[in-house]
């Protein structure tokens, strides 16, 4: 992604936040983790939003596989920030969200594609992904994710 493009387009989602004094590190700068925890904090709030269906361990929901993040810039305290997130993918029992970290004028803080599980408590296992998600995140997205 380059730095001059508006990365809001095609996301639907946005989860504000305040970057807090107590995310610095000794270099002055959030430190690394936090941006995992600003990326969490987005995929959390997608699913309350999105899939209209909280995260929580009973049931059938979704799970963290795998995360990737890639740090485009520093981000300092004191600062606004947005998390965007979408389903890009999905497949028979997983979803690919991507994300994207944007202080308060747009300028790209990081980018992020992580993989979901659609996954079983009772059963400890991955089934398909539920028709009435899909269905919500189809309703739910600007674009289409691949696979549906």
């Amino acid at each position: 992604m380059s730095d001059t493009t508006d990365h809001s387009l095609g996301f639907v989602h946005r989860f504000p936040l305040a970057v807090r004094w107590g995310d610095l590190d000794a270099y002055g700068h959030v430190n690394n983790v936090n941006f995992l925890r600003y990326l969490e904090s987005g995929r959390v709030a997608y699913a309350h939003d999105a899939y209209g269906h909280p995260v929580g361990p009973t049931g059938e929901n979704v799970i963290l596989a795998d995360t990737q993040c890639s740090f485009r810039r520093q981000l300092h305290y004191p600062g606004d920030i947005a998390v965007l997130s979408r389903t890009s993918r999905i497949g028979r029992t997983s979803m690919t969200m991507e994300q994207v970290i944007l202080q308060a004028g747009g300028e790209l803080v990081a980018t992020s594609r992580s993989v979901l599980v659609w996954f079983d408590f009772a059963d400890q296992r991955p089934v398909p992904v539920a028709d009435w998600l899909k269905a919500r995140i189809a309703a739910y997205e600007s674009i289409l994710p691949q696979g549906m």
